[in-house]
């Protein structure tokens, strides 16, 4: 199958995750049937090396796979995208990892939490570990988890940020998912107790943000010269993004057919019919900043160019800018839609908690990050870490 199979594959798909979205709000858990279809249609395989079994594809079909999916049903979409962008970061470390992740199955699975949830400290041949970390996203289906960790370099001296990757028998799921959107995401805690981690199994954030991953040694294709921030920060915003078509589709069948006591047919009704097309427009232009900034980065890579700042600075600016508009371009449908759209039987209201449980995420917050791109447009340096 090629890459470009993969995207028909996931339309093809969306279809039956529609009609199981209720189930998986309901189990608090992708059911297992979908986390099998998805491992079929080769999604997660996208971002992750074709030395092991991944496609090393151009990550704009990662993204629009993500949309797809998140239109479908939103808690899907969320673990596709969270768990699929994660064989782009471990094709950051060192390679004996990356061999136990994928040696034995290509189709091997990571969750992560990237808070700093958990302590770790320097001991012979790498280190100790101790910690709770929320939001783990999809973890119930992963078989490793990427943790964020503060390393304590001893009294006097500021900690590092690392991430650390673990496989699933070193560390304890703990079932706390009872929330009011992105239920069936089943972002439960991790937990991990006395723990040596080798040091092949970490790496240094900063580092990592400075192109100097030990994994950059032999994954040479462009696409792992693109930032972290960008990369993880998009598989959200492209959940939400696709989560607010999928209103917008939706509604459009919907008011065929809804009846309205003010206008009798809604489609008589030309605000709500204009804000239809309102939305349209600015879901096309969400999707269209993102694919065009992950795509100018991905070909400025490929021609050996460097990914400048400012670059980085305006995907961060879109990218929390179009989650904004996502949902308010949803948020205008839902309050025309009339009083059936409450009804838990109708998928527009489960979509629309998705994304406003989606809009929480702390890679959202939108003041920090356009401070940040004021900043770096003056020729000041950036003030977000995501960029």
């Amino acid at each position: 199958m090629s890459e470009l199979e993969v995207l028909d594959r996931v339309k093809e798909l969306t279809p039956l995750l529609r009609e199981r979205a209720a189930d998986a709000e309901a189990a608090r858990r992708l059911p297992d049937e979908s986390i099998k279809e998805l491992r079929e249609t080769g999604l997660v395989r996208l971002l992750q090396p074709k030395r092991y079994g991944g496609y090393e594809a151009d990550p704009r079909l990662f993204y629009e796979s993500v949309m797809a999916i998140g239109a479908a049903c939103g808690s899907t979409g969320w673990v596709s995208g969270v768990v699929g962008v994660h064989p782009w970061q471990i094709a950051l470390f060192d390679d004996q990892v990356q061999a136990e992740v994928w040696g034995d199955d290509p189709d091997t699975w990571a969750s992560s939490s990237y808070m700093p949830g958990g302590r770790m400290t320097a001991v012979s041949g790498g280190f100790q570990l101790n910690g709770r970390w929320s939001f783990s996203s999809g973890c119930d289906h992963c078989q490793w988890a990427i943790l964020g960790v503060m390393l304590d370099r001893g009294e006097g001296t500021p900690p590092e940020m690392w991430n650390v990757l673990i496989p699933r028998s070193d560390y304890r799921i703990e079932d706390v998912w009872h929330v009011m959107g992105l239920c069936g995401t089943g972002s439960n805690d991790i937990i991990v107790e006395d723990l040596f981690v080798p040091e092949y199994r970490t790496i240094n954030l900063v580092k990592m943000f400075t192109w100097e991953s030990p994994g950059l040694v032999l994954n040479t294709s462009p696409l792992y010269l693109l930032s972290f921030g960008t990369m993880f920060a998009n598989a959200i915003t492209g959940a939400i993004i696709g989560m607010a078509e999928g209103v917008l589709a939706e509604n459009v069948e919907y008011s065929k057919a809804r009846v309205s006591k003010t206008w009798g047919k809604a489609t008589d009704d030309p605000y709500t019919v204009a804000a239809m097309g309102r939305a349209a427009s600015e879901l096309d232009a969400c999707r269209m900043q993102l694919l065009r900034n992950v795509g100018d980065m991905y070909e400025a890579a490929a021609r050996g160019e460097a990914i400048t700042i400012d670059m980085r600075s305006k995907a961060r600016r879109d990218q929390v800018q179009s989650s904004h508009r996502a949902i308010a371009a949803m948020d205008e449908i839902f309050d025309r839609s009339g009083a059936g759209t409450i009804s838990t039987s109708n998928p527009i209201q489960r979509l629309w908690r998705d994304a406003h449980a989606g809009r929480h995420h702390t890679v959202n917050s939108i003041d920090r990050s356009l401070h940040s791109y004021g900043m770096t447009a003056m020729g000041f340096n950036p003030t977000d870490v995501l960029i």
